[in-house]
């Protein structure tokens, strides 16, 4: 399903309710950082072979897919609501990403962007 689709998809359904009044930017911004949360919650103990492991259990997997469409559902409401193409959006970022991070100086490092140049600048 495309985006925009979805997006109206979600839009008929706050429409349905008279959601649109509290779908406010900073209501849905709220709303997103919950969800995060929500979804973090299901990691935050976790040794790094279990995060990675997680979806191997049916019961793992679907507490996953639940907190991941809520934050998705937010997030296109969000972009919907301001405006905001989110491909568009994206592919800026990596594009300006690409830049930031070129491949030769950032290939297995795990550093901000800003510490790759100064390692490189004597």
């Amino acid at each position: 399903m495309a985006i925009e689709r979805l997006q109206a998809l979600i839009s008929d359904f706050a429409s349905e309710r008279d959601w649109h009044q509290f779908h406010t930017p900073k209501n849905l911004v709220m709303a997103l950082t919950g969800e995060v949360g929500e979804l973090s919650e299901i990691f935050q103990w976790l040794t790094p072979q279990q995060s990675t492991a997680i979806t191997a259990d049916p019961q793992g997997r679907s507490r996953v897919e639940e907190e991941l469409a809520d934050v998705f559902i937010y997030l296109l409401r969000l972009a919907d609501v301001l405006q905001v193409d989110l491909v568009a959006a994206a592919e800026a970022k990596i594009r300006a990403n690409e830049q930031r991070y070129p491949a030769e100086l950032a290939r297995g490092r795990a550093v901000k962007h800003s510490e790759l140049r100064r390692e490189v600048t004597p």
